[in-house]
């Protein structure tokens, strides 16, 4: 049983390291499957697609870059290109060097008219990029590579497009295991959701709002929705993999419970950056708690597990109690409408259980009833003991109000409260959610932080539930696919974009971007070409034709063919007119 664990997690690190070969990870057919279609195949796409330079030339990761492309060819336009990446640095230089570098930017790239009428360079150079230079960049092969790659993007998504590696983990719905992209050897985690399992516990609205909720929050503190597809027994959410286990791990396994201020402060900054995105586009996440916040490779977090949240419609409250218990806001407990409160409570207990190395109202594997938690979390004061500074436990105290009228993120400045508590007075936030603070702790990347295999308990098989057309018309709902941003990302990222991204000698059109070239046969697999080839060898006769085997080679005896039958002793090829 120890050597299945063993084989297990050697194969799955085996793949987080690319295999160990020069492809990375990529299958063998790798560019036949990101085959590039010939621009006249795009055209349908060409003439569908929102022409919007926003979501174009900068929202998308790959069409960000080919603009950028294509202003490298004209001086002016590399000039407004160049001062964007520079306003882009400024924005994330810490604070005692800002002067100097704004000073660097006004003297490289504006005049001292300019200075004086130009509030937002930033956005004045986007306002021209999007005129003249926009229209004149969607007449260019830039553009028509922009189209061949998000034909690329839209092809179907099957269980063959990845690798299966061992179970991370188990949903409410079935198993998490690590997948792999055969074309590009990036790695994911796979969530699925056994269908008959759904059907029976009448989850297809929740499954469908995770789902839904995912594809639309596009946050480096959030995990991401790359894919979504079925198989005949469930349906498949394709989710970033975050190989340095969950907070609660470390909190508890790994040496005295709790951490130091400084990791405190770290993930609680990126935790209140998630919330802050998440809350931007109206979602309440509601299951704020240390097993939902997982750690990547680099020690970086991302909240995870959105199968509570929800979006609260615009000037509304919502209702429900819903949640972990201990973790749950009073309101939530009382059935009492809410907006984004119970989230900045959660916030506030998870500050507490870092810094604690217990959770606020219950202690560690205390045997207590739900009822008693609740007592507590409505009535009881949190206790503080010396691992607490003085800021620390001010912002506990301030999110751990029990009304959520006075709790700190609760009023009009919302997460920009929270971030101005002097318990976060080292954080330089524009850095943080940049991506480039170095974070205070990096998981081993030779560990495997998840269960046995053999300790993850398998589900139950589901019995008495047969699936429909009803069932059918949910399932087109939510196997839709590649989600765009995070499949650009994922070229790039694996360099399959760098190493695809080619144009012809001087800046000329490759044939597969030639308008005036007819597009390439389609490729034949080995078997239907070696078909072929037999077929073109043989002459048509006036009459059907047999031939049969004689144990040494095949002889003519009277019937010309079409499909095979296998008789014990000969195979006969028939054709009928």
């Amino acid at each position: 049983m120890e050597l299945e664990n063993i084989v297990a997690n050697t194969v799955l690190l085996k793949a987080r390291e690319g295999g160990g070969g020069k492809r990375k990870g990529r299958s063998k057919k790798w560019k036949e499957i990101l085959r590039f279609p010939h621009i006249r195949q795009c055209t349908e796409l060409g003439n569908s697609i929102e022409r919007d330079y926003f979501s174009i030339c900068e929202r998308q990761p790959i069409g960000r870059l080919l603009f950028r492309l294509y202003c490298e060819t004209r001086p002016k336009l590399q000039r407004c290109i160049q001062l964007l990446d520079a306003m882009e640095d400024y924005e994330v230089t810490p604070d005692e060097k800002r002067k100097s570098r704004g000073d660097q930017i006004i003297k490289t790239f504006l005049t001292k008219q300019v200075t004086c009428c130009v509030v937002c360079p930033t956005r004045a150079v986007h306002d021209y990029l999007s005129g003249a230079p926009f229209a004149d960049y969607q007449s260019s092969m830039y553009f028509d590579r922009f189209l061949q790659w998000k034909m690329l993007e839209r092809q179907p998504i099957t269980k063959d497009t990845f690798r299966q590696y061992r179970v991370l983990g188990k949903g409410g719905f079935g198993e998490v295991c690590a997948c792999q992209v055969r074309a590009t050897g990036k790695m994911y985690a796979c969530k699925k959701l056994e269908k008959k399992r759904i059907k029976k516990r009448k989850g297809e609205s929740m499954a469908l709002n995770e789902k839904q909720i995912l594809e639309k929050v596009n946050s480096r503190f959030v995990v991401s929705l790359a894919y979504a597809y079925e198989t005949k027994d469930a349906l498949c959410l394709v989710l970033t993999i975050m190989n340095g286990g969950d907070l609660k791990f470390h909190i508890y396994n790994m040496g005295t419970p709790g951490f130091e201020k400084d990791r405190v402060q770290f993930y609680a900054a990126q935790i209140c950056c998630g919330l802050e995105h998440l809350h931007r586009e109206s979602i309440v996440y509601r299951d704020l708690k240390p097993e939902n916040i997982l750690l990547d490779d680099n020690g970086h977090i991302r909240i995870s597990d959105l199968g509570l949240a929800i979006k609260v419609p615009e000037g509304e409250l919502i209702r429900g109690r819903v949640g972990t218990v201990g973790y749950m806001a009073p309101e939530v407990i009382h059935n009492e409408k809410y907006g984004m409160s119970p989230d900045w409570w959660g916030l506030g207990c998870l500050i507490y259980e870092m810094t604690a190395g217990r959770s606020p109202f219950r202690a560690r594997k205390e045997r207590v009833k739900r009822e008693e938690v609740e007592r507590r979390v409505q009535e009881e004061d949190e206790e503080y003991n010396d691992k607490f500074t003085e800021d620390t436990k001010a912002i506990c105290r301030m999110l751990l109000t029990k009304d959520p009228k006075q709790r700190l993120g609760c009023q009009a400045d919302g997460a920009a409260g929270v971030k101005a508590h002097s318990f976060f007075k080292n954080i330089n936030f524009k850095r943080l959610e940049a991506g480039i603070v170095e974070p205070p702790f990096v998981p081993d990347p030779r560990a495997v932080y998840c269960k046995d295999v053999l300790d993850i308990e398998q589900f139950s098989t589901v019995k008495g539930v047969n699936l429909d057309q009803t069932d059918n018309d949910f399932y087109s709902k939510f196997a839709t696919g590649s989600v765009s941003i995070p499949w650009q990302n994922e070229m790039i990222e694996t360099e399959c974009f760098r190493d695809l991204n080619v144009f012809g000698p001087q800046g000329t059109r490759p044939p597969d971007l030639d308008w005036n070239q007819p597009p390439e046969p389609p490729r034949r697999s080995l078997l239907d070409r070696i078909f072929r080839r037999h077929v073109r060898g043989m002459s048509r006769p006036e009459t059907p034709r047999q031939l049969q085997w004689d144990g040494q080679c095949c002889r003519d005896v009277g019937t010309f063919w079409t499909n095979f039958t296998y008789p014990q002793d000969c195979w006969t090829i028939e054709q009928s007119h």
